[in-house]
């Protein structure tokens, strides 16, 4: 490979290093939207490297994943506050507090359905919050499944890993759960998304990444 064909890396400072960025995503004004999982803030970097801060709730409400709400808002878990945040673009942050005490939210994702969907790592259960605020929580068989990381589909339902379960769940927009075990023992996944072919990946804490055929 030549030395012009190589990609130009650049870094941007976001915060002090014990902030601790975590979740980005792009948000609709094209700028990346963060987590600032220490300090309980939400960063705004936009392409230039400007950089805003906005406080998520108090320094140990521990902001996770965020995504882009089908809104025009910022959606993130507050893994520490067991709550599921909005932010508009001005920097207003709208709290919703969960219906499960202690369910130490992760993932979220944007569903095909005009809610948010995300993933409840120590109650064992999926959640849906609404446009119309309300929140539905649908339990897994198996509550110590440890639900990590969530996605969409393009056919409209969400898959999710079960990290303490070495398994891979879908659930439909009405709530309907299917799981499906990994070949591999113990493999641990944590990140998960849709590929263009309509199978499912997931990332293994085992080294290696695992593809569910449609």
């Amino acid at each position: 490979m030549q030395q012009s064909d190589r990609p130009s890396f650049q870094e941007f400072p976001v915060a002090d290093a014990k902030a601790g960025p975590y979740g980005i995503t792009t948000g609709p004004d094209a700028a990346l939207w963060l987590t600032l999982v220490h300090s309980g803030e939400i960063a705004r970097l936009a392409v230039d490297g400007e950089l805003s801060r906005y406080p998520a709730g108090s320094a140990e409400c521990g902001p996770s994943v965020i995504t882009a709400g089908p809104d025009g808002a910022l959606w993130f878990t507050l893994n520490q506050a067991n709550a599921v945040g909005r932010l508009d673009l001005d920097g207003t942050v709208t709290l919703h507090t969960l219906p499960t005490t202690g369910a130490a939210p992760v993932g979220i994702t944007c569903g095909a359905d005009d809610a948010v969907w995300f993933v409840e790592i120590a109650a064992g259960q999926i959640g849906r919050l609404g446009a119309d605020g309300a929140t539905q929580e649908f339990p897994l068989p198996d509550r110590s499944a440890r639900p990590h990381a969530i996605t969409t589909a393009p056919s409209g339902e969400c898959w999710f890993s079960e990290w303490g379960a070495n398994r891979v769940g879908r659930v439909t927009p009405e709530g309907v759960i299917t799981e499906y075990d990994l070949p591999t023992p113990s493999s641990e996944p944590h990140g998960i998304a849709v590929g263009p072919d309509g199978a499912v990946w997931t990332a293994l804490e085992t080294g290696a990444v695992a593809r569910l055929a449609p």
